[in-house]
Order: structure tokens, then sequence, then C-alpha cells
């Protein structure tokens, strides 16, 4: 409660260009539509990314070009683990870190435990269905403290 009580008084002071920007990805429009919501009542600038069967939709989003430097383009990425494509999360993963090198990423999932698969891929995990629990785990990440491998379980 204090750390959400901090961060808002935080994001109340800060410009919009400071204001940390989250880049959400999931097989599913109502998930991506819902935890922009989530995120975007306490003040974070959220991007979605959709996942097709066989590829992410990153053309809304903006991002550097793979041979450009990142320049907080994105300070955080949320990332569905149970894709229902082609794609795993951990290409997306690896996608990523060529385009915007070591962004925070926290994975979302219905399991309970980080998968095995992303250790060391992964700042954070966060079961689905705890929005406090979320919004706890991306304050933290964001400052540098994540919770590998925590649940709100």
């Amino acid at each position: 409660m204090f750390r959400c009580l901090l961060l808002s008084i935080y994001l109340t002071t800060m410009s919009a260009t400071d204001t940390p920007n989250i880049l959400i990805i999931d097989d599913d429009r109502l998930h991506l539509t819902l935890y922009a919501w989530i995120l975007g009542r306490q003040g974070y600038r959220c991007q979605t990314a959709l996942v097709g069967s066989s590829s992410v939709d990153l053309s809304g989003v903006d991002l550097p070009a793979a041979d450009m430097p990142a320049n907080g383009a994105v300070d955080l990425v949320l990332l569905d683990y149970r894709l229902n494509s082609s794609v795993t999360a951990v290409e997306i993963v690896r996608d990523l870190r060529k385009r915007l090198g070591s962004i925070p990423i926290v994975v979302l999932s219905e399991v309970e435990w980080m998968p095995d698969d992303m250790r060391g891929h992964a700042a954070a995990f966060v079961h689905k269905g705890d929005p406090k629990f979320l919004l706890d785990t991306v304050a933290a990440t964001l400052q540098g403290n994540g919770s590998e491998g925590k649940s709100s379980q």
C-alpha cells in the first residue's frame, strides 16, 4: 500500500515524457485492453502488441529499429507466457533483447510459478488475476527490485 502511494505521488510529479512506458504483449485483445486500463489508471503510459498465430504485431508500437539504440522507448515489458501461437514467449524475449537491450520483463501467466525456460530472461513473475500484485510488481521492477519467481499465491 505504501509503495503504491509513493508511486502515485511520484507519477503525479513527473512530466509525460518521464512517465514509465510499458509494452504489454499478449495473444488476447481483451487482456491487452484490461492490463492497459489497470496500468493506465495508475499513470503508466501503455502500448500493446497482439501476438498472432505466427508473429507479434509491433506495427503500432514505438520501438527503435533493430540497429538503433533504445533511448527509453519502453521502460518495461509485460509479457503473457502461454501464447496461442507458434511464437513462444522465450522467442519474443530474445527478439526484444536484440531491439531493447536489458529492458525489464515481467512474465504474466495463469501458471502459479515462474516457468523454467523464462528464468534468466524475466525480472519478475505475476500470476494472473491479482491486479494489486501486478501493480506492486511493476512498481518494484521499475525501481530495480524485481520479484523473480514470486506470485501473489
